[in-house]
Formats: structure tokens, sequence, C-alpha cells
């Protein structure tokens, strides 16, 4: 998962506000819930809060690890490997297109 914390304590050390970002920095009222809330933006959000805030991409983003339980974790040696199931092969023949007739070999003329 993507936190913005950071983006929180960058604009407090920098004594920007949320209010000086949309009314001054036309950035979106939408754009700073989706961030305030970890959900996707674009990497042209991320880089104009960059500019915006003359910072790096470290100081608005980080990644944090999704917890698996233990049991359905993989660990990175077994993702490496990881290849899926092949499908089992159908015995049953399958059903013609509708609106398609079936094709007959041609008979055998002597």
């Amino acid at each position: 998962m993507i936190s913005y914390s950071r983006l929180w304590e960058t604009m407090e050390k920098k004594s920007i506000t949320k209010y000086y970002l949309i009314h001054y920095c036309q950035v979106s009222s939408g754009q700073l819930n989706r961030l305030k809330h970890n959900r996707y933006v674009s990497t042209h959000t991320i880089e104009m809060l960059c500019r915006l805030l003359s910072c790096r991409i470290e100081d608005i983003m980080e990644y944090q690890p999704d917890f698996l339980p233990a049991d359905d974790a993989l660990s990175v040696p077994e993702a490496a490997n990881y290849k899926p199931r092949k499908k089992a092969a159908s015995s049953r023949k399958k059903a013609p297109s509708p609106g398609k007739k079936e094709r007959t070999p041609p008979e055998a003329s002597l």
C-alpha cells in the first residue's frame, strides 16, 4: 500500500496548508481527499506536489507492504518460481455455435 502520511508532515514543516494548495495552487480538493485516504492519484499529481513543495517523492509518499496471513503469503523465491496451473483438457465435445451448420466430411466417390 502507498501511504501519503509523509505529505502531511512535509506540509506542516513547510507551513503549507490545504487551503493554500486549493485556493492559490489550483490543487483539487478531491485529489487532496484521495491523498488523505491513501487512494490512487496520478504521477502527474505527485510531480505537481513535489514541484509546489520543493521536495522529493520520498517526502510525499512511502510504500508500506500489506501483511498477509503467514499461510497465504508467498516468499520471494516462491513468487519468482510461480507458474499458473494449466487448465485440464475437457473430454466433452464443443457444441457448434448458433447459426453455424456443423460441417460433415465429403463422401468418398468411387
